[in-house]
């Protein structure tokens, strides 16, 4: 206990120093500058002509700080990602991040950094319109969870797959099988696989850690490869200069991190092995401790009580009455219901709203069906509702410290340095670019924690470095380039602590944070090394045809070879 609290001290003291000291020696000179709407830097000449244009000045933002649009913007929350998996403490250390980013955003200036982690941090994360959607489902399928296993759903659906599900292999396929069907959107992903899962893998002797992975694996990548899905469609909306669905679909079979993750769950699975942090809390899971470390989550406390009414059909029920609902609600978001196309009205749709509209109605007959059945009296259901907020509050705290790191990271003009950047890397490394792209966007996920955010911000820059042919004809470069941004997003996003669909991993498996993170790391970097290798020959090969057989073969080849090293190892 002692050498870590001197280890988390000393890390802790390394990034103050670090943090001071390139404060001190960074500075863009742009201070008073103005800014466009998309937060570049205009020159005296842009800002001429946008006066000419009868544009206003006063229209116009400064430049406030001399650390915006430098390295530095990304600088908070890798601090905030180095302390949360060096001290296990994610809160403190998300905190952390969001100070050191509002102290640069401010330059340093103690009232202002306050002002920007109240007011334009926490209570405009909260104040969103897509946040405050997010957390009201969060909340509602907590209060879900919660009567499900009043119910005694839970316990009934756990025993049933007890006798059904026979080992710890069919229980993995199950939950990665599930994770796929869910493919609509992936914080509902999360949390219904957790919920339906969770008594399964228990059974079986799975830890936390291995469950939060599966279903973190089966979540944003293949909603990433999903045409009906929330991600298609916001990829689709941020492409402009062609049929962004159809490039979507164009650049499915290039999604190497996608793709290549799924191939990884299968093969883990099949043959058997985990490697890294992983290995040991499956080690530990199959002697009885499906945890290992960090806080123990058996359920929300009803799950203990034994419901002798309670039968299988008390939750798959209701998660089937969820899943058609949320789709209802999101396409009904979109204009299904006004004459719009289904395929449409998904492009349009807005996600956040659909799947809170989905969730509502989907407590109501929950609540309804329950005591109709008479598992449940009103009373216990309305007692559930509280204990299922109370259940979500840990991760609705994560993502509010996130969101608001994001928000901080944006201020310091971390869209436009990652912008230079990629136009530098454009010059002469043309067959190179999709290798390139696919790193700076895992770089710029892990970073901010947003795989919508990073391909919001790259596809625009990649759509603009290749030509579209005079007949609207897309070249493949441009469609391996676009999947090599969807694919570092997703890569990044799934690495990081402070990504929203990591968190909410966590929450439906019930894991520490933390543990969900360090397991999965090395698993995800596997995948990412495969990955930009495959992208580097697609850049030159052009051709999925070939490029995805090659691409398969070198993960099962390096799973294949991490087995065998971790084997003599042991």
């Amino acid at each position: 206990m002692k050498r870590k609290i001197i280890l988390n001290s000393v890390v802790i003291a390394i990034l103050l120093v670090l943090f001071v000291v390139l404060s001190l020696i960074v500075d863009n000179g742009a201070v008073g500058q103005y800014k466009d709407a998309d937060g570049f830097i205009m020159t005296q000449e842009q800002v001429d002509a946008y006066v000419a244009d009868g544009g206003s000045l006063e229209d116009l933002s400064t430049v406030d700080t001399p650390y915006y649009a430098t390295y530095l913007a990304l600088l908070p929350p890798v601090i905030a990602i180095v302390l949360a998996l060096v001290t296990k403490e994610v809160f403190s250390s998300l905190f952390v991040g969001v100070l050191a980013g509002a102290l640069l955003a401010t330059n340093f200036n103690p009232v202002g950094t306050l002002t920007t982690i109240v007011s334009d941090g926490f209570i405009a994360s909260v104040a969103d319109a897509w946040n405050a959607g997010i957390l009201m489902f969060l909340v509602l399928l907590g209060m879900m969870v919660a009567l499900i296993n009043k119910a005694g759903g839970s316990r009934a659906f756990g025993a049933w797959a007890q006798s059904h599900v026979k080992t710890r292999v069919g229980a993995q396929l199950a939950t990665f099988a599930l994770g796929v069907l869910i493919f609509v959107d992936d914080y509902f992903n999360c949390l219904t696989v957790g919920s339906v899962m969770r008594p399964v893998a228990d059974s079986k002797n799975i830890s936390r850690a291995k469950l939060a992975y599966l279903i973190d694996a089966t979540a944003a990548p293949v909603c990433m490869i999903a045409p009906i899905s929330s991600w298609a469609a916001a990829v689709a909306g941020v492409v402009v200069s062609v049929n962004g669905l159809s490039l979507f679909i164009k650049a499915i079979p290039y999604n190497f991190y996608s793709l290549l993750t799924i191939v990884m769950i299968l093969v883990i699975t099949l043959l058997k092995f985990d490697y890294g942090p992983m290995k040991k809390h499956e080690i530990n899971a199959v002697n009885g401790d499906i945890f290992s470390e960090g806080e123990r989550h058996t359920g929300d406390g009803e799950e203990a009580e034994y419901n002798a009414k309670g039968r299988v059909i008390d939750l798959v029920l209701p998660v089937v009455f969820l899943i058609i609902a949320c789709i209802i609600g999101m396409i009904y978001t979109g204009g299904f219901f006004d004459g719009t196309s289904f395929v449409d009205a998904f492009a349009n749709c807005d996600a956040s709203v659909g799947l809170a509209l989905g969730s509502a109605v989907a407590v109501i007959f929950t609540a309804i069906y329950l005591i109709a059945r008479r598992v449940i009296s009103f009373k216990d259901a309305m007692a559930s509702l509280p204990k299922g907020f109370c259940a979500m509050v840990p991760a609705i705290l994560i993502l509010c410290f996130a969101w608001t790191l994001n928000g901080v990271t944006g201020t310091l003009g971390a869209a436009v340095y990652v912008h230079d950047l990629m136009a530098g890397a454009a010059e002469g490394l043309t067959m190179l670019l999709p290798a390139i792209i696919f790193v700076v966007a895992c770089l710029l996920a892990f970073a901010t924690g947003t795989s919508w955010g990073t391909f919001g911000i790259l596809i625009p820059i990649v759509t603009a470095l290749f030509q579209v042919g005079a007949d609207g004809s897309i070249p493949e470069l441009m469609v391996i380039g676009i999947s090599a941004c969807l694919a570092g997003a997703v890569c990044g996003d799934h690495c990081s602590p402070i990504s929203d669909t990591t968190i909410m991993a966590s929450a439906g498996a019930q894991c520490n944070h933390v543990n969900h993170v360090s397991t999965q790391l090395p698993y995800a970097i596997t995948v990412a090394a495969v990955s930009f290798v495959s992208f580097i020959i697609a850049g030159f090969v052009q051709n999925w045809l070939i490029c995805l057989p090659i691409a398969i073969l070198l993960m099962v080849g390096t799973l294949l070879v991490i087995k065998a090293i971790t084997k003599k190892k042991a």
